[in-house]
């Protein structure tokens, strides 16, 4: 029966016998009438949506190779490229799931990447993992992917449940020759490769550690949740300064955050790289260029943490040195740093990003140190601290500083260099953080 052209006829009828006042009552039962037969309308579960749960910072492997300090990226007996064999490397994610997908990426190869096979699964450590959590994965509904120079691909989504903090691993196979290119420095000693293609064994055969962890960079999780997900961005003191493991300030602050009520659980992403720069590339692109990809481009990044401006400061030392030539652009000012980071917060705000930004450690006592590098720390710092136009600030240098000498590290965060805080200095960082403004 259609109710529409039934109750426009009783209208009819209703005005012609009594009148127009009748209809309003009429009205009133045509509306309790139709509502009754609508149907209910269950109550939509919140929509899901990727988060990142797990990220990396990368960085150019000739780049590494041809820095003498670097000795991680020394040449493999094996030589830099993959050649018919599987690598695995494992991480933990800070937000657990039910649905993961892993990104894969070629963003400083020089030519088209081919994963043959790939698989993620729960590690059980030195390469191993769990036989019967494993996951074959897929791209776009096809067993391989090929990912273009300068591109990053993420696979399908597969049914793995992770619990926060959680090792995974992911293995992928390569059958074609794949010259080393996009790797990162996080969670060293945390990668295995084998011959042949092995991504689906629990154990790798002859597995061999590797320094460097390669093309893998991300893993989100599917959630329905309000998530919250948080990028720190910075340097070694924000990658972990050589501390492995859960030395870094991001992983003992996403486990603080785990320990916490919070009201809404929260991810928090590493994308440190150490020596990394605001302002000149170096290790890494420079701060401004990588700021997009490594913090913005985050699946529902709502939060970036950047400490950034110790080694543009500290590099100023060696300007003038003889061997050392310095370009203009090179050199550091006060004013630079400050005009960058207003920059990465301009860029944070159009994106809806929340910002909260870090003051500059101490360093006396290094190479980095000298009355003109302490002062510039001091006049980016105020800046810092003035900032009316972000939402937070966390007073790092506070924190970390020695009370006695505050231009100096606080013996008991020192992790020997007098740069890098150890520990406890990480813990003491993560500590600073004010979990409130994490939850907004």
């Amino acid at each position: 029966m259609n109710l529409g052209s039934h109750w426009v006829s009783v209208f009819r009828r209703v005005v012609l016998r009594h009148g127009v006042a009748a209809v309003g009552l009429l009205l009133l039962a045509a509306a309790v009438a139709v509502q009754a037969v609508q149907p209910t309308r269950a109550r939509q579960p919140a929509e899901a949506r990727w988060v990142a749960g797990w990220a990396a910072a990368p960085v150019d492997f000739r780049e590494l190779s041809a820095n003498p300090l670097l000795k991680a990226a020394a040449p493999r007996p094996g030589g830099d490229a993959f050649r018919g064999q599987t690598v695995r490397q494992q991480f933990e994610p800070a937000l657990g799931g039910e649905r993961v997908r892993i990104r894969f990426s070629n963003r400083f190869g020089k030519t088209p990447l081919r994963v043959a096979a790939a698989s993620v699964a729960h590690a059980t450590g030195g390469g191993a993992i769990s036989p019967s959590t494993l996951r074959v994965l897929r791209f776009g509904g096809r067993a391989s992917a090929v990912v273009a120079p300068g591109a990053e691909v993420w696979s399908d989504g597969a049914d793995l449940k992770v619990e926060p903090g959680q090792a995974v691993a992911v293995s992928a196979f390569f059958d074609r020759p794949v010259p080393f290119a996009t790797v990162h420095l996080q969670a060293p000693d945390a990668t295995w490769l084998a011959g042949g293609n092995a991504v689906a064994a629990g154990t790798l055969p002859g597995a061999e550690p590797l320094a460097l962890n390669h093309v893998v960079t991300g893993l989100d999780v599917m959630t329905s949740q309000p998530t919250r997900a948080v990028v720190a961005f910075g340097d070694s003191i924000t990658a972990g300064g050589g501390e492995a493991g859960d030395g870094s300030y991001p992983d003992l602050l996403a486990t603080r955050l785990r320990n916490s009520p919070a009201a809404k659980p929260v991810s928090v992403l590493n994308a440190g790289i150490g020596g990394n720069r605001l302002l000149v590339d170096g290790i890494g692109p420079n701060g401004l260029s990588r700021f997009a990809r490594d913090a913005l481009g985050q699946s529902g990044v709502t939060h970036v943490i950047v400490l950034l401006g110790t080694n543009d400061i500290g590099r100023n030392v060696f300007v003038g040195l003889p061997g050392r030539p310095t370009p203009e652009h090179e050199v550091a000012t006060a004013q630079r740093i400050t005009e960058g980071l207003q920059q990465l917060v301009k860029q944070a705000r159009a994106k809806g990003v929340k910002v909260l930004l870090g003051t500059v450690p101490p360093f006396k006592d290094t190479p980095y140190w000298n009355e003109a590098s302490e002062t510039m720390r001091g006049e980016v710092n105020r800046w810092i601290r003035s900032r009316q136009d972000v939402d937070g600030v966390i007073d790092f240098d506070a924190v970390l500083r020695n009370p006695a000498d505050p231009a100096a590290l606080n013996p008991l965060y020192d992790n020997g260099d007098h740069l890098h805080p150890n520990k406890a200095g990480h813990a003491a960082m993560a500590s600073a953080v004010d979990l409130r403004e994490l939850q907004e």
